[in-house]
């Protein structure tokens, strides 16, 4: 009572004592919160900006590099370890270098580093040419857009360089055969049935498709088989029957088919010519044909005919350019069985007796492989001489 007293005794804006104040933050939590989310943001910005880190933020794996076969002195660079899951890494041998193939994951973009003493760091995509073969005259190749195709140079010919040995005085005065496996490039088993079951004077074509061509390609020539490249052409049902991707076709300008020609031309180094691949409609249309035959021949190839279509303009395209050239005179495996494949065997070594000479095409069918291997090795008995493509282009020019 005393208390309500005083107050109601007391003036009017008076008071016997002073509330206590309540200590308050000049900012709110949510203030709080925004000031430090900005200096996390400042900071971040300030190492991004200033740090010299080029790499910052990239995958980075570290490769041991180990010296030949049997040189257990020579000590890893470093150790194998990789920070990023989703930057694999390939090493393939190049010559007396070193190549490391660096794929984003995320990406799929590929790049390219040789090392070496006299490497050079190389990028492209997926659909990039593979790097040049071992013992490739780098002299004999000139830069496209697309990577590197064949050139002439020094007076070099591809088709003379690339050309498999043979001994071509005895060849000239005795029957000869020559065998040509296509379709080689596409599934790895069955490429390297070929190369490693026939024996170097086969010549093997390989289609510019498939995952890595240029390795298959390469393993042939180190097992010294020369090569071709098929190129994809137009056939008569086209596009029921479709080649592949970059098919040289009758409807394009010659710029946009040499165009194509490039692109195939690129996905590998080291062959010694060209071979249609399908292209019964292409090849006997003069008008699309000739500048192919005429860029071929500028660039010093020679050309096989597969004799899959009788009108094929080809003979005479290549005639008028000087072109070293062939037609395959008998599809070995058209019905895939043994003893049809040897029967038409037998046809092609008459024809080689009657003519002087005669060409067999096949594919790397298993039955076609062992038929003309067990075949092949009969041949010597008989009078009748194994030769390269190139040698018997060569002959056939000659007579």
């Amino acid at each position: 009572m005393t208390e309500t007293a005083d107050e109601l005794s007391t003036p009017l804006g008076q008071k016997t004592e002073r509330q206590k104040r309540r200590f308050r933050l000049p900012f709110t939590a949510v203030q709080a919160l925004a000031m430090l989310l900005g200096l996390f943001l400042i900071t971040f910005l300030t190492i991004a900006l200033f740090n010299d880190n080029p790499l910052g933020g990239e995958p980075v794996a570290h490769v041991a590099l180990r010296g030949p076969a049997g040189d257990d002195k020579q000590p890893a660079a470093s150790g194998h370890t990789q920070r990023a899951a989703k930057s694999p890494i390939q090493q393939a041998p190049a010559g007396d270098s070193k190549t490391v193939t660096i794929i984003d994951g995320s990406s799929g973009k590929r790049q390219d580093v040789v090392i070496g003493s006299d490497a050079t760091d190389k990028s492209g995509s997926d659909s990039a040419p593979a790097t040049a073969m071992a013992d490739v005259d780098q002299r004999l190749l000139e830069k496209s857009r697309y990577g590197m195709i064949p050139v002439v140079a020094d007076g070099l010919k591809p088709f003379t360089v690339y050309a498999a040995d043979a001994d071509r005085t005895r060849a000239a005065k005795m029957p000869v055969v020559a065998i040509v496996i296509g379709g080689l490039g596409v599934g790895a088993a069955k490429t390297t049935d070929a190369i490693m079951k026939l024996p170097p004077a086969v010549t093997l074509a390989f289609t510019p498709y498939g995952a890595d061509p240029a390795k298959l390609a390469e393993r042939a020539r180190a097992q010294r088989h020369e090569i071709l490249l098929q190129v994809p052409m137009e056939p008569f049902d086209y596009p029921d029957n479709d080649p592949g991707p970059q098919t040289l076709l009758t409807t394009l300008t010659s710029e946009q088919n040499i165009d194509r020609l490039y692109w195939h031309l690129s996905r590998f180094q080291g062959y010694a010519g060209i071979a249609n691949f399908m292209g019964a409609r292409f090849t006997a249309t003069d008008t699309v044909m000739q500048p192919i035959i005429r860029e071929a021949a500028k660039r010093g190839l020679g050309y096989l005919d597969d004799g899959s279509s009788p009108r094929s303009a080809a003979p005479s395209l290549t005639a008028a350019q000087s072109m070293p050239f062939a037609k395959a005179d008998f599809t070995i495996d058209a019905v895939p069985t043994s003893a049809e494949i040897d029967r038409t065997l037998v046809k092609l070594e008459t024809l080689a007796k009657e003519r002087g000479l005669a060409v067999g095409v096949a594919s790397a069918l298993p039955v076609s492989i062992e038929r003309i291997a067990a075949w092949i090795k009969t041949l010597e008995a008989r009078g009748i001489m194994l030769v390269p493509l190139t040698t018997a282009m060569l002959k056939s020019k000659s007579g």
